[in-house]
């Protein structure tokens, strides 16, 4: 059974045009990689944790920050073992006042020595275009449809602010 994540994309309106918020792992296996692996922050389902609040709660614990209404729902994807689900809001912030959550890992392996990584260690906003180079690739669907959603498309609904 695929396993669920749930998160949040932040945008603005620029006058070059829409930016999304992205961050980028932390820890030592992607200290060296920028293409294709920075993402949305999101995270695992909690046990009977509504997809909603999940989403929430990982983009506070990723970024320090809180996201606000109106949210809209993005297509559901699928990433490697895990279906993901997305919403999008706008809002605005300074990247390098993010502040996420840590985990503890063996350091180097085999070492013995437990050492704490921040769960990010950066955040930045991209253009779109730009977004698609640096996104794990399977979060692309969910640039595009925040894209076409904020040209009309009101084919996807916008969350209800009940949450």
């Amino acid at each position: 059974m695929a396993k669920q994540s749930a998160g949040m994309l932040m945008y603005r309106q620029t006058p070059q045009g829409v930016e999304v918020l992205l961050v980028h792992p932390g820890g030592p296996f992607w200290l060296k990689r920028e293409t294709g692996v920075w993402t949305i922050p999101k995270g695992l389902t909690e046990a009977g944790e509504d997809l909603f609040e999940t989403a929430r709660r990982e983009f506070m614990e990723e970024t320090g920050l809180t996201p606000t209404a109106p949210f809209l729902e993005l297509p559901e994807i699928r990433q490697s073992n895990k279906r993901v689900k997305a919403w999008a809001f706008e809002g605005d912030c300074d990247p390098a006042l993010v502040k996420s959550n840590t985990f503890t890992l063996e350091w180097p392996p085999r070492s013995g020595q437990m050492k704490e990584f921040p769960e990010i260690d950066r955040a930045a906003w991209f253009s779109i275009p730009t977004a698609k180079h640096y996104i794990i690739k399977a979060q692309i669907p969910f640039l595009d449809s925040l894209v076409s959603l904020l040209q009309g498309d009101r084919r996807l609904s916008n969350y209800s602010d009940s949450h």
